[in-house]
């Protein structure tokens, strides 16, 4: 039997790669943008509202950590590669995006270019642990 302390172990994981020669604000910018996408395409990712003692209300947020790594571009390529091949939901960022400001540019923007040659910046992938281990294998966690 669990209780409220017992520490809670995810079969899941949210990962965001990023690629290793962003700015500290793009890094930031994209990450949320990337994980915005997961938790459209996973519901099941998304937590309770939180409530504080005034029973003021707050949006729900997920339910569980998201694991940001580093990586360069190869790496990047490779990764978001694994994790379609191993149908993971997948969220992308290009080079391109960081001019445009908003969604019809940024779809177009990528729209425009063949998947090979998508000069990626950063990722974010949701799936079984095991999975996405996989996915960003020779990343490094973002310190």
């Amino acid at each position: 039997m669990r209780s409220d302390t017992t520490p809670v172990r995810f079969d899941t994981k949210i990962a965001v790669l990023l690629r290793d020669d962003l700015l500290t604000w793009q890094r930031l910018n994209i990450t949320a943008f990337l994980v915005s996408g997961i938790a459209t395409a996973a519901p099941e990712v998304i937590g309770q509202p939180y409530e504080d003692a005034g029973d003021v209300q707050y949006l729900s947020m997920f339910r569980q950590p998201v694991l940001v790594f580093m990586g360069g571009r190869e790496l990047l390529q490779a990764a978001r590669s694994r994790a379609i091949g191993r149908n993971l939901p997948v969220s992308i960022f290009t080079s391109d995006l960081i001019a445009t400001n908003n969604d019809r540019d940024n779809r177009a923007a990528v729209r425009a270019v063949r998947t090979e040659q998508l000069d990626l910046v950063g990722m974010a992938t949701y799936g079984p642990r095991k999975a996405v281990d996989k996915v960003v294998k020779g990343a490094s966690m973002h310190h």
